[in-house]
């Protein structure tokens, strides 16, 4: 029984890598019964931070663990967007705090556990392909070595694999672009006019071919017209490489903000401060 036990642990060892989490599911599936995970939480080979999860020990949980854990060995097709990943990406000097909201963006509903974790750090789930397209491949055999052919299936979605920690984890999250639009789709109940437009001011390099093909492909009218709000009211040298007549930008007037001004040329009430058409009011 001994070696028995010896030789399952080992197989977990090779199986789990330390400090990622796994459900019971999972377990279960890899042939580590009831029993069995209920003696390794007493040993103290696996931890239990949540009901039904679990984790070889390795320091302080971090939400990058979790999300890896989900994209990886759970199979969850999930990225991180939004704030979150403008912050990944190099951004966070353009936030006015390190934020404590991880924003996850899903194609399926997340396992009630998610929200139950020991982190400092709190989840918002958004449904991934509301309104932006969904990646071309079906997200379910992300590796821990993820090949740059993946990388590749990811871009007509405006999806990047970055990576994190020691072991250099694969952690899929929306690219600048994408997150940008992923986070004017907030505004106004979630996120603000001056955030967004102090966010603009710093996207200096985004890269028109990418933002053109999200921006066709977007369903979102009031997305699209606010991110030309912003753009030319910064008019980056990337801006003038954008085809505007391809892309869909509705018609009529759309109300945003009650009480607000109506932008004269994309027909959207704003905060009157917005709705000059560049940074210095010039027309």
């Amino acid at each position: 029984m001994t070696e028995q036990i010896s030789n399952k642990l080992n197989l977990l060892d090779r199986q789990l890598p330390e400090g990622l989490l796994v459900d019971s599911a999972w377990l279960e599936q890899s042939g580590y019964y009831g029993s069995l995970r209920h003696q390794y939480v007493a040993s103290g080979w696996l931890e239990q931070p949540a009901r039904g999860v679990f984790r070889r020990p390795r320091g302080q949980l971090s939400w990058e663990q979790v999300v890896i854990s989900l994209q990886t060995l759970l199979k969850q097709p999930i990225s991180v967007g939004g704030r979150t990943a403008l912050e990944l990406s190099g951004y966070a000097h353009y936030l006015p705090q390190t934020q404590q909201q991880i924003h996850i963006y899903s194609d399926n509903k997340l396992p009630a556990w998610l929200l139950k974790l020991p982190l400092q750090e709190t989840f918002v789930i958004h449904n991934r392909n509301r309104f932006l397209p969904a990646p071309v491949i079906a997200q379910n055999s992300l590796p821990l070595d993820t090949a740059a052919s993946l990388e590749q299936a990811l871009v007509p979605a405006g999806l990047i694999v970055t990576t994190w920690g020691h072991w250099v984890w694969p952690l899929i999250i929306s690219s600048p672009e994408r997150a940008y639009l992923e986070l004017l789709d907030e505004l106004p109940q979630h996120e603000s006019f001056h955030m967004a437009d102090v966010i603009m001011e710093g996207l200096t390099n985004l890269s028109p071919r990418r933002m053109q093909s999200l921006l066709e492909a977007a369903s979102s009218i009031k997305v699209k017209r606010l991110f030309f709000v912003f753009a030319e009211r910064h008019n980056h040298a990337w801006l003038k490489h954008l085809d505007v007549s391809k892309i869909d930008l509705g018609k009529g007037k759309r109300v945003l903000v009650k009480g607000g001004k109506l932008h004269s040329k994309y027909h959207i009430t704003l905060p009157e401060e917005f709705t000059a058409e560049s940074v210095n009011g010039i027309y």
